[in-house]
């Protein structure tokens, strides 16, 4: 495999704690009500079509404007990123290992250009990666649509076939395997709950991550 791409909220960053709490907490009560719709359901997505996605499936239930649903997630994403978030324990040295062998690599979130600019600024990671791609900034839907995968692939001039994708919901697999990649589900303590059956591979923490990888790209 000659490429890596990894999302970016609970692959890169453990991110997803904090937008699974902030949307069971506050989102989903406020737009839908309690009980309504379950979490996984919108991980993964990007938060701007999560509101039609909920219009769609639970309209009876909709009682929030787009623009204010928005807000919630807009008015936490800086805190979030700039404050709050961690780095993948062990990331550097895996980026430096893929580099040293050929791997091309790359940020491929549904989160807004900025807020991935926002953790690679912070972290110091952006020489580790050959492309950051937003699902906020393609010609189409975000996953689990597989457009921003394929846009990625090219990007880092790799086929798809030859891309490994790591995604921590389902959402992201689907993404990933309607783009024809190779598909790591990565597991933490977060999405334990997650379906991720249908990845290739599902690696239980950062450390069986990194072999699962250097073991793919060898």
């Amino acid at each position: 495999m000659k490429a890596v791409l990894f999302d970016m909220d609970g692959v890169l960053v453990d991110s997803e704690e904090y937008w699974v709490a902030l949307e069971e907490e506050e989102v989903l009560p406020e737009a839908v009500g309690e009980g309504v719709v379950d979490d996984e359901e919108i991980t993964g997505m990007n938060y701007r079509e999560i509101h039609g996605y909920l219009d769609e499936h639970y309209g009876e239930h909709l009682d929030i404007g787009r623009e204010e649903f928005e807000a919630y997630y807009e008015d936490a994403a800086e805190d979030l990123y700039s404050e709050r978030v961690d780095l993948i324990e062990g990331f550097e040295a895996l980026a430096d290992d893929l580099r040293d062998r050929g791997v091309r690599t790359a940020v491929v979130s549904s989160s807004p250009i900025d807020w991935i600019g926002i953790v690679v600024d912070r972290f110091g990671v952006d020489e580790h990666f050959d492309a950051l791609v937003s699902g906020n900034e393609i010609d189409g839907r975000s996953k689990p649509e597989p457009e921003v995968y394929e846009i990625a692939a090219a990007e880092v001039g790799v086929d798809t076939a030859d891309c490994i994708a790591v995604e921590d919901s389902e959402n992201g697999v689907e993404a990933a395997n309607r783009a024809g990649m190779e598909s790591v589900g990565y597991r933490t303590e977060i999405n334990q709950g997650m379906d991720l059956s249908e990845a290739d591979h599902v690696a239980e923490g950062p450390k069986e991550l990194r072999g699962l990888l250097l073991e793919l790209t060898n």
